[in-house]
């Protein structure tokens, strides 16, 4: 009977240990998904922060990028001292430059007065760019807005030659990597 008792508790014992490890293995493979879960949940948060930060370094050279260009054109638009300057100075900066022909003639018009002279030669008109500071903002993908205040020393025949700031409102296509759109001193 001893006997008996003896098998019967070590049965149950059994049974027991069965179950625990049944319980145990159960809560091993719950662990086991949850850190599956985990790891591909960080790998997600890599890729993220990788194409974040892809993002960012992308924006910040085109960032850089348009401001150098417009500060190219100032130099070069604002940088003549004969009429032979000033009609050269498209042709400095057609290739950061991709605006619509009725813009482009509104900036570099010809330089020359109502009879046909040179109004720059005749009234001895120099400009000289001197300094300038810009800013960006980024306004959609593909367009990033720049501002740039810019230094200029102009001068005539006979006149004392004088500091101006100008304003330059640009805008700068990241595809073409070129400048679709200048205004000067208009905010709008």
């Amino acid at each position: 009977m001893k006997n008996k008792v003896l098998l019967s508790i070590m049965g149950l014992l059994l049974v027991g240990l069965g179950i625990m490890m049944s319980i145990t293995n159960g809560k091993r493979a719950q662990i086991q998904q949850v850190r599956k879960e985990v790891s591909q949940v960080n790998k997600q948060q890599k890729q993220v922060t990788t194409q974040i930060d892809n993002l960012q370094t992308n924006y910040n050279a085109n960032d850089q990028i348009a401001k150098s260009k417009l500060l190219a054109f100032a130099k070069d638009y604002y940088t003549f001292s004969s009429q032979s300057d000033y009609d050269k100075r498209f042709s400095k900066i057609a290739d950061i430059v991709d605006l619509k022909r009725d813009q482009k003639n509104q900036l570099f018009d010809s330089g020359l007065d109502a009879t046909g002279g040179s109004r720059i030669d005749n009234l001895g008109l120099t400009s000289q760019y001197q300094t300038a500071t810009s800013y960006t903002s980024d306004l959609d993908n593909q367009t990033i807005e720049v501002l740039a205040t810019v230094m200029i020393q102009a001068s005539g025949t006979g006149q004392k030659a004088i500091n101006q700031t100008v304003l330059l409102h640009g805008w700068f296509d990241t595809k073409t990597q070129k400048l679709v759109s200048i205004k000067i001193n208009t905010i709008n």
